[in-house]
């Protein structure tokens, strides 16, 4: 079966075996839904253009025929206008039709990915906070044994990037960007105790986890990645690192087009760690794409 994520930042598609619970490809690109979205309100005819030509990308690479094709979107298409004429001209010119989700639903197929591939890992975990750090919002999750409490933030790493000109007017608006964020913390903490464990998914966290393992956007290994921990203090030094980059180089490190919304992304995440009173953090590759799959497949099955 085919899984298409089509973020505020990226689309990411997935071929899976349900038979062995499995990827077989799979094939991303970023193509800024959401940019010029903040200042608008609408989904720009250039980045429909973008997603359009990367979904006949992905068909070229990964043939969809005869495959059941399960794609949601996210955020972007959540806050725009024109989300219907948008989606509808995506369907007629590649023959993909988008269910929108919303923040517990998006929250919650994310969960059931990383729960898997945790388990694979084998750092399962009775307790953890899960954040996924994405371009038009941030969903935090919290586990205890088998309860769940989540909730959906409109804070994301393309959405600050546009809201604020520089890095410094993040750091000093994060604080009230994220307070609802930082009040839900609080109140699951005083109910249910700390999390033991913090799970990180998304691009910030994995970007910054290739960096510490060496790989650039071209060589960017998702196996590596799965299970790399991350200390709060690294953040700082792979932030460093980046914006002493040469031009050229960062965008070969992060992605074209990415170093701007990578270090905010950045700063998001280093005041989760301090939200979720974490020191360290496990980063996990797969993300919504991955659970739309394993939904599916699970269904399929029953």
């Amino acid at each position: 079966m085919i899984a298409i994520d089509l973020g505020s930042n990226t689309v990411r598609v997935l071929e899976f075996d349900c038979r062995h619970m499995r990827a077989t490809a799979a094939f991303e690109k970023i193509v800024k839904t959401a940019d010029k979205l903040a200042s608008t309100g609408v989904i720009d005819h250039e980045a429909v253009d973008r997603v359009i030509y990367a979904l006949k990308e992905a068909q070229a690479k990964i043939d969809f025929a005869g495959q059941e094709v399960r794609a949601v979107t996210t955020e972007a298409v959540r806050r725009a206008e024109n989300a219907d004429a948008v989606l509808e001209r995506i369907e007629k010119e590649t023959g993909v039709h988008f269910k929108v989700i919303d923040g517990q639903q998006e929250a919650a197929l994310t969960l059931k990915a990383v729960r898997f591939r945790l388990n694979k890992l084998c750092r399962a975990s009775e307790s953890f906070a899960l954040a996924d750090i994405g371009g038009g919002s941030t969903e935090i999750i919290f586990v205890h044994g088998g309860k769940v409490v989540m909730k959906s933030f409109p804070v994301g790493i393309v959405t600050i990037a546009q809201q604020y000109e520089t890095l410094e007017a993040i750091e000093a608006a994060l604080p009230q960007e994220m307070l609802s964020m930082q009040m839900f913390a609080a109140e699951v903490y005083a109910t249910r105790g700390r999390a033991e464990t913090f799970v990180a998914t998304a691009g910030t966290p994995t970007t910054v986890a290739a960096m510490k393992l060496g790989q650039t956007y071209a060589t960017y290994d998702a196996n590596r990645i799965n299970g790399t921990i991350l200390e709060k203090e690294e953040l700082d030094f792979y932030l460093t690192k980046l914006l002493e980059m040469p031009f050229e180089k960062r965008e070969e490190t992060v992605g074209t087009g990415r170093s701007d919304l990578i270090a905010a992304g950045i700063l998001i995440f280093k005041h989760l760690y301090r939200i979720l009173e974490q020191e360290r953090c496990i980063v996990v590759d797969d993300g919504l794409r991955e659970g739309v799959a394993i939904d599916a497949c699970e269904k399929s099955h029953r």
